[in-house]
């Protein structure tokens, strides 16, 4: 690891430390009573629209009807999205002329999951399938649409932790409009323009064919991609504009840009710990939840780089030099951007797994086996290392019901987290989520690498026969413990609603595109109906004075305990899945030293 490492890693966390407090005072102003002066002048605007929409945005909700109307949100857009991109042919602002036959009922399906459950997996080279309408509506509709709801659903959540007596959980409708128009709205501005200045194009324009240095002809598309570039990484989406995602010079000009990416994606998940902590009337909790996903993000930060710059060994064993020096990179540099180099590569792969982003500026295939568990073990932890918008927040205060559970046992008490006594009810609708995410991930992983008609050729377009472990044919994966990890990674991806993916995989098939969309949406969905039902009944409990007994949930000890609920939960739950994939491929890389 070099010096440059960790002060590039350092730097990252200390921005993202000090930005921490301030978006948290801003989102306490957005969803709090306190408005403000300029927010209490914004809510002219917003009560306009909710006469306009005829909705009674003062309207309390149960948990019910907050997660009825949560999912009709949702499976909205999801048949918005649908339709639009099976009509593209017949709309505008496709410069292409693509249609149907580029974005069929499978891939469709799969592609409208994806961007409502907020996982903008894609099965498909975006700029030769789908045109610029689809692109700014179809899909980026939901960047706005799916993230809105997270943040939505983790203050619903935080309401239940920090209320008591009462079955009121906010009103949807209210907490999707304020995080549109508070949240987005403005940072999207000022971050589009930002992207702007750094090089990306925001334009209509046709795409452009010019003339290469060897002579060759070459089509550049062209599009808004500045715009759809911030709300990607900001709501933590990330589906790219073009294939090659944030490795994209269009995407990603360069390394300023590359800073600016990686901060967008950590700010709103960080500050909605803070939020936590501001509305539970005790900071020290919200800076608690943060240290436990900082200590997860920074073991995996340092673990993937020191990994990736070690490179293969067995290169040096034939006399190649991987040293890093001032002339070159050293380590393996297969896969990542040479603008960006080792550093910001693994960087950014941590940071986009540890939130459920997948935007990616590096190919996480071509990452060494130690270097890949990194990222797919970030996915498999819930995302709850920073996580999602929303979604990394709610998911740690998961494994904080879980944390206390365990701790009241140890000591023979009743737990307790934010005076409010959980019961059975509550740790059964956490382990409820637990089981839905591992039964999701492991249960297809398990299916797609061993039944045959997932190979098929009537599935997948490529003629491959044979069940996966022998498939030496046409191969939709590679074989082995790394085509092993493509399918474990892919289903992990798309159950904790990342999006990136081990790009060895050719997922782009009739049988691929139709589970992993259903993966999508049980990740998302399945796994959110117990969490709301676990905040509905907390918020109804009545708060417990704190006794010789408690235990105090904003200290170190508490910290220590969260992440070791993290990683045993997920080390029981995915080891042995971990040790036929990238923990054994790691000692096949190691055992050709011995021979």
């Amino acid at each position: 690891m070099t010096v440059h490492s960790v002060f590039e890693i350092l730097i990252y966390f200390c921005s993202i430390l000090l930005l921490t407090s301030p978006m948290g005072f801003y989102l306490a102003k957005v969803f709090g009573s306190d408005d403000g002066k300029i927010i209490a002048l914004a809510r002219r605007f917003e009560r306009f629209l909710y006469r306009l929409v005829h909705i009674d945005a003062q309207r309390p909700m149960c948990w019910r009807e907050y997660t009825i109307a949560m999912l009709l949100f949702s499976f909205c857009g999801l048949l918005l999205s649908y339709t639009l991109l099976r009509l593209q042919g017949f709309l505008p602002l496709n410069p292409l002329g693509l249609g149907a036959n580029e974005m069929t009922p499978d891939l469709a399906f799969n592609t409208a999951a994806s961007f409502a459950s907020n996982t903008n997996w894609q099965s498909y080279a975006p700029e030769s399938t789908v045109s610029s309408l689809s692109n700014m509506v179809a899909l980026s509709i939901h960047n706005w649409m799916s993230a809105a709801t997270g943040i939505a659903v983790a203050v619903a959540i935080i309401r239940g932790f920090t209320t008591s007596s009462t079955q009121n959980l906010g009103n949807f409708w209210a907490d999707i409009t304020r995080a549109t128009l508070y949240v987005f709205v403005p940072l999207c501005f000022i971050g589009a323009l930002v992207f702007v200045w750094t090089g990306s194009p925001q334009t209509f324009e046709a795409p452009r064919t010019i003339t290469t240095l060897e002579g060759a002809a070459q089509t550049i598309p062209l599009g808004p991609v500045a715009s759809q570039e911030v709300i990607k990484h900001l709501g933590t989406n990330g589906g790219g504009f073009y294939n090659a995602n944030s490795a994209h010079p269009f995407e990603n000009p360069n390394p300023a840009s590359d800073q600016f990416t990686k901060l967008l994606i950590f700010l709103i998940p960080a500050g909605l710990t803070s939020l936590f902590g501001r509305m539970s009337g005790n900071r020290r909790q919200g800076w608690a939840l943060f240290a436990a996903m900082s200590v997860l993000f920074l073991t995996g930060a340092f673990v993937c780089n020191v990994a990736e710059q070690s490179g293969n060994p067995n290169y040096a064993r034939i006399g190649v030099d991987q040293t890093a020096s001032d002339l070159q990179a050293g380590g393996n540099m297969e896969g990542k951007e040479v603008r960006f180099g080792i550093s910001s590569s693994t960087l950014f792969a941590t940071v986009t797994t540890a939130a459920s982003c997948g935007a990616v500026n590096s190919m996480h295939d071509s990452f060494t086996p130690l270097g890949g568990l990194v990222p797919l073990f970030n996915i498999l932890s819930g995302e709850v290392i920073f996580g999602g918008v929303g979604a990394g927040l709610y998911g740690m205060l998961m494994f904080a019901v879980l944390a206390v559970f365990i701790a009241g046992l140890m000591v023979g008490r009743t737990p307790e987290y934010l005076g409010k006594k959980i019961g059975r009810f509550q740790v059964q609708m956490a382990m409820l989520s637990v089981l839905v995410l591992a039964g999701t991930i492991l249960g297809a992983t398990a299916l797609s690498a061993n039944l045959p008609f997932s190979m098929e050729s009537a599935w997948n377009r490529v003629g491959s026969s044979g069940p996966f472990l022998g498939a030496t044919t046409n191969n939709l994966n590679n074989a082995g413990s790394h085509g092993f990890s493509e399918i474990l990674y892919a289903f992990a991806s798309a159950t904790g609603n990342n999006g990136s993916a081990f790009a060895g995989l050719t997922a782009n098939t009739p049988y691929y595109n139709l589970i992993l969309g259903l993966a999508m949406l049980a990740g998302r969905f399945l796994s959110l109906i117990p969490l709301l039902a676990m905040a509905g009944s907390l918020a109804a409990a009545k708060k417990v004075p704190e006794s010789s007994g408690t235990l105090p949930t904003d200290t170190a000890t508490f910290v220590f305990l969260l992440i070791g609920t993290v990683l045993i939960v997920g080390a029981l739950t995915f080891f042995p899945a971990l040790a036929l994939g990238p923990i054994v491929e790691h000692f096949q890389m190691n055992s050709f030293l011995l021979q």
